[in-house]
């Protein structure tokens, strides 16, 4: 028998095939929501059986948006950190971001926006997980954000503010963004959040 015979033959590796239901399930809630988006959809989507979808998730369609939300969380901290990596000024870093996140939803044609507001909204007031989950999300992106504001300058107190600052900015940008289909909120997002960091450490190097 040929090695391709015996490739065709052998069956998926079951890693294989719960990662493509769980990128199935993150790609559908980005995109639809969690209420969008039913069982056999994803398993629709993923090309696996409903029962596959079970053995990996028996937990069902709440245990595959928790899956969405951490991966979606896991997603957006890489990106955080690789844009502080490549510019040490926060206020550098925010327009770098905005102009990826521009560009993702560009080569998504302006479907795949915040995984983790998408997936939630309207389920976190009913379902408790899901709530925690995104709550989650945000409270560590913010901590990245905090940690690199007073790294660079800015006073404890600005900075706290200026973090959720930030990442409500980036949020709304990035969905009326995705909704007129026009990377100019966020480039517009990325330009103001780079003044009010600027302001807040120009004021933070002033009252020493």
């Amino acid at each position: 028998m040929s090695d391709e015979k015996r490739s065709a033959d052998a069956p998926e590796p079951v890693v294989a095939t719960r990662e493509r239901i769980a990128r199935a399930a993150s790609r559908l809630m980005q995109r639809q929501g969690y209420d969008g988006t039913g069982i056999k959809q994803i398993s629709a989507e993923a090309g696996a059986t409903l029962g596959s979808v079970y053995h990996f998730f028996p937990g069902g369609k709440l245990e595959l948006a928790l899956e969405a939300l951490n991966r979606g969380n896991r997603e957006f901290v890489d990106e955080l950190r690789a844009v502080f990596d490549e510019e040490e000024d926060p206020a550098a870093a925010m327009v770098l971001l905005t102009r990826r996140l521009a560009d993702g939803l560009r080569a998504s044609d302006w479907m795949d926006g915040c995984p983790i507001t998408t997936t939630a909204l309207g389920a976190s007031g009913r379902l408790p997980q899901i709530q925690a989950a995104a709550s989650e999300a945000f409270v560590r992106w913010h901590a990245l954000v905090f940690d690199r504001l007073t790294e660079s300058g800015v006073a404890e107190d600005a900075a706290r503010a200026l973090a959720h600052t930030v990442i409500s900015i980036l949020e709304g940008a990035e969905l009326t963004a995705q909704v007129t289909r026009s990377s100019a909120p966020l480039e517009a997002a990325g330009r103001h959040l780079a003044r009010l960091i600027d302001g807040d450490r120009e004021a933070a190097t002033g009252q020493e």
